[in-house]
Parts: C-alpha cells; sequence; structure tokens
C-alpha cells in the first residue's frame, strides 16, 4: 500500500484525516483530500515525523517514512519472534522472509538486533551446547549438526563445542547409557551392539562410546538362555 502510494506520488499532499487501523496494531490510516488514502503508518514513526492532520507530505518524505516504516515493521515482527526463546540470526531472517518482508528491511533488522545484543549467534551457540549436552544428554557430533540446521557459522559452532570439556560430554554419554541400557533385551553381545549403535547416532565420538560401554553395568535378561546358562559370565 506504502509503495504504491509512493510510485503516484508527484506533489505534496495534504493529511485530512488520521485514523486507527482496526485490523493493526499501533498502526494509523492517513487520509487525504477526497478520503484518498495516503499512508498505513506505525504510531512510532507518524510521531517521530511528526505527521498529524493538517501536515504535509512532500514526495522526498514519503519516501522516508516509507523506508523508516518498513525497517520498523522487520524489527518488530523479529523482536516479537524473539519474545517466545533465542533465535539465531538465520532463524530470524527465514522467519521475515516467511513474512514477505523485503532482504533490504530484514538485514537492516538483523543488525539492529545484533546491535542491541538481542541477536548473539556466538552465545546462542554456547549456551543451546551446554543445555543440548546437559538435559538433553547428545554429544557434540549431533549438537554441531543442530547448531549448523540453525543457521550458526561452522567457526562459532565449533568454538560454542571447543568450550565443553570431554568430561562433561563422557558424563552425558554414561548417563545416558545407564538409562537406556535398561531397557534393552537380548544376548549381552547384541544389547552392547544396540547401545554403541544408540550412543553413536546421538553424537557421542566413538572413543567415549567405547569407555562407556566398557563401564556399563549389565543387568541379567533372564529371556536369554545364554546369560541364564553363564555363557558371558
Amino acid at each position: 500500500m506504502n509503495q504504491d502510494f509512493q510510485h503516484a506520488a508527484g506533489e505534496e499532499l495534504e493529511i485530512i484525516t488520521v485514523r486507527v487501523e482496526k485490523e493493526a496494531r499501533n498502526r494509523y490510516l492517513l487520509y487525504g483530500a477526497e478520503g484518498k488514502l495516503l499512508l498505513s503508518l506505525h504510531e512510532d514513526i507518524m510521531v517521530a515525523y511528526r505527521l498529524f492532520k493538517g501536515s504535509v507530505i512532500t514526495p522526498e518524505l514519503l519516501q522516508e517514512v516509507v523506508i523508516k516504516d518498513m525497517q520498523h515493521q522487520a524489527y518488530s515482527l523479529g523482536l516479537r519472534y524473539l519474545g517466545v526463546k533465542p533465535r539465531t540470526r538465520s532463524q530470524i531472517k527465514q522467519y521475515l522472509q516467511r513474512k514477505d518482508i523485503e532482504e533490504q528491511y530484514i538485514e537492516h533488522a538483523l543488525d539492529r538486533l545484533e546491535n542491541e545484543n538481542l541477536v548473539d549467534d556466538e552465545e546462542y551457540a554456547r549456551q543451546f551446547a551446554l543445555s543440548r549436552m546437559n538435559s538433553g544428554l547428545k554429544g557434540r557430533l549431533m549438537i554441531r549438526q543442530e547448531l549448523q540446521q540453525r543457521g550458526v557459522p561452522k567457526e562459532l559452532a565449533a568454538a560454542a563445542l571447543s568450550d565443553v570439556d570431554e568430561s562433561s560430554e563422557l558424563a552425558a554419554a554414561q548417563k545416558l547409557a545407564d538409562k537406556k541400557s535398561r531397557s534393552l533385551k537380548g544376548e549381552l553381545r547384541a544389547r552392547k551392539n544396540k547401545l554403541t549403535a544408540f550412543l553413536l547416532r546421538r553424537g557421542f565420538p566413538s572413543p567415549i562410546v567405547r569407555e562407556v560401554i566398557r563401564g556399563v553395568s549389565w543387568e541379567p535378561d533372564h529371556s536369554s538362555p545364554e546369560e541364564e546358562d553363564g555363557a558371558f559370565a
């Protein structure tokens, strides 16, 4: 709507009427002569440029106001998206693209969010890695993959994982193995193979998996005749 008016504008126009836009929060509709709709603006932009009843809009001012309003829309959408939980720059960009925001306004919004320390891929990666390993019980290989899926650059993902020491990863693997081993059935060799494959799928490196498997306290599976006969004693 704003851009259509921009192309048609060639002279100064006076704002005759200002009305609240019912379907959009904190936005106003500015009308000119004969009830012609001139602009739809966020109230912050309207106040900043003092575009009230009786104000005159020049073509140059119109172009500037349209750009500022689009920048504000992109920023507000990004801020609202961030309000749910932390996001990466890439995730916010994809969200704004789905909202049909133009690329130039997306980049402006992302830069502003970063400057305000509301978007920080490095800190996001660090917190994500710690959370996934400690509560999600996942290894660094899977965490790296998940970070990259969320648009975190490879170097930032690697840096975040370098902060996670091997003892923490080992502890996570042990906790997961202890829980999983109790649900496995069958011969001991088969259970070990199943647990090994499970831990590898969860992203734990092979050396840690081997160490964890050696330390598991296997409970007898009474459904397995071989173990009952003491074949694996």
